[in-house]
């Protein structure tokens, strides 16, 4: 079994026109939802054991702001610069090329193309993500390079407005 849970990075600021989009950080709702979505997860028992996130601010607060919440180690967040342009095929490669030695993977990106991966592997499709929503796919497999929507079950999806 593979679970993969799939997150949109929290909430940016648009307000430093001095920065570009890579650059930009999270606003405050932002800095409230990633801990909030993190202790939701928590709730869940959840374990991950491979964190993967965008090199881009906003992405990698929102995962670090997670993983203090679920008990992930800081230093061994993946940041890969290829998901912050990622297209759902290069998703898909990504995941597909995590160590089968994880069983659990997060993955922390951008909309709209989060969405777009979720609902190429879900069967249960799924709407435009929110800021800091996160889906959970587990798929009846041994390697990551076999998932696929026909071995993928939906279990759940969860937003920062379910928390409040």
């Amino acid at each position: 079994m593979k679970i993969l849970y799939l997150m949109r990075h929290a909430k940016s600021s648009w307000s430093y026109d001095e920065l570009n989009d890579h650059q930009r950080p999270l606003n405050d709702r932002g800095r409230d939802d990633a801990p909030l979505m993190g202790q939701a997860l928590a709730e869940r028992n959840i374990k991950v054991n491979l964190l993967l996130t965008s090199s881009a601010v906003r992405a990698q607060s929102t995962a670090v702001l997670v993983a203090r919440e679920i008990h992930y180690p800081h230093d061994q967040i993946v940041v890969d610069e290829s998901i912050y342009r990622a297209e759902v095929k290069d998703l898909l490669r990504i995941v597909r090329e995590c160590p089968d030695s994880a069983s659990s993977v997060l993955l922390v990106g951008h909309n709209n193309t989060i969405t777009e991966f979720a609902n190429l592997l879900s069967p249960t499709p799924l709407n435009e993500m929110s800021t800091a929503a996160v889906v959970c796919l587990h798929f009846r497999v041994d390697n990551w390079t076999a998932i696929d929507r026909a071995n993928a079950e939906f279990y759940f999806y969860d937003t920062p407005k379910n928390q409040k």
